[in-house]
């Protein structure tokens, strides 16, 4: 049996290619020319060579991922599982880079997967397809996705899912997973994203305020996070089950936190000031839109809070997530995957190595 897979260095597809491996198959990697050092070190990082983990040479842009038709008579009919991971993952990406990568990405991999006769097509796609859906957006529910022109990566996520469901030949299966933060046994990570652009602040805050000092702060809505190595490991288990072809899998936390209980999570990981009391921003609901907007056009009002996110490295595109208005119901991806030992585990009990391993790498 043989695996092709796309974004295969990147931060899950590092982790995924691990597990892979544990099934003594060969793996097609799809690679730029220029990237070819970034694959010697996954092989090296993995213990195994050019046999097992073989270079595919190609571009995410072009048609059928710019793979030579030679190479393309070379695999047909040798592909069991197509993984799809390489795309944007970046709420502040432009528009234009976003689409090429992520939605015209996803149709070129999609012709590869039928022109090499694929078994299996799998889509590592994102509950950012759901947009700002309010309410509950279980693994059947797709078009009923709400606002997801609010934002380039929301959109194209959603609309790289529906090349999928609405052009490939080929039997799919889509995975979305929610905020992957690092490992959950090494707290590995390649870049700050998320909850992490929160850490700074924490960090200050143990700087300048008693640890036995509590503050106020905010409640927001539930921020669902997962750690890589469960991504990983769900979605090569459910790659391999029988009889799943056409489904969504919701690679997500059955109980996620509220932002301000996230941030007493990492707060208490680094020795830092809690929050004793969190308001609750729904209070701004109650707010006319009117008053609201007007609110934000009073001069300097806007760029007042753009130099205070700046000074504390936080990308406005992630204010989106502070009341989030999207709960994501797991339930038959936990169903299927009982049994197999594999669990979100709880944040408390791996936020200390996430903590450790951004202090010791990405610390200021």
């Amino acid at each position: 049996m043989a695996y092709f897979v796309t974004g295969a260095t990147g931060f899950i597809g590092r982790f995924l290619i691990a597990e892979l491996l544990e099934r003594e198959a060969t793996i097609y990697v799809l690679c730029r020319a220029s990237s070819l050092d970034k694959l010697d070190e996954l092989r090296s990082r993995s213990g195994t060579d050019d046999e097992r983990v073989v270079a595919v040479i190609g571009d995410l842009s072009k048609e059928n991922l710019g793979v030579d038709p030679d190479e393309i008579a070379k695999l047909d009919g040798k592909v069991e599982h197509f993984f799809h991971l390489a795309a944007i993952y970046d709420l502040t990406a432009d528009a234009d880079s976003q689409r090429v990568a992520n939605v015209e990405g996803t149709r070129h991999a999609v012709h590869l997967a039928e022109a090499v006769h694929a078994g299996h097509f799998h889509l590592v796609s994102s509950i950012a397809a759901a947009g700002l859906y309010p309410g509950v957006f279980t693994e059947d529910m797709f078009d009923e996705a709400v606002d997801v022109d609010n934002n380039p990566y929301f959109l194209t996520k959603h609309e790289s899912e529906a090349v999928v469901r609405n052009e490939c030949m080929v039997p799919w299966r889509v995975y979305r997973p929610a905020a992957v933060v690092g490992h959950s046994e090494t707290g590995e990570i390649d870049k700050i994203d998320g909850p992490y652009y929160f850490f700074r602040t924490i960090q200050r805050l143990r700087g300048l305020v008693p640890s036995w000092l509590r503050g106020i702060g905010i409640e927001g809505g539930p921020i669902n996070l997962v750690p890589v190595d469960y991504v990983a490991k769900a979605m090569d288990y459910l790659a391999h089950q029988p009889d799943l072809d056409g489904r969504a899998f919701h690679l997500t936390d059955p109980e996620p936190l509220t932002v301000g209980a996230m941030a007493n999570v990492f707060a208490k990981a680094a020795h830092a000031p809690s929050f004793a009391m969190n308001i609750d921003t729904k209070f701004l609901d109650a707010i006319p839109g009117p008053l609201k907007s007007g609110l934000l056009r009073v001069p300097g009002a806007k760029q007042a809070t753009d130099l205070v996110l700046a000074e504390l490295g936080i990308p406005r595109e992630v204010l989106y997530y502070i009341n989030y208005p999207t709960r994501f119901d797991s339930t038959k991806t936990q169903e299927t995957l009982a049994g197999s030992g594999i669990v979100v585990p709880p944040l408390a009990s791996y936020a200390q190595n996430l903590w450790e391993y951004w202090e010791r790498t990405y610390s200021p």
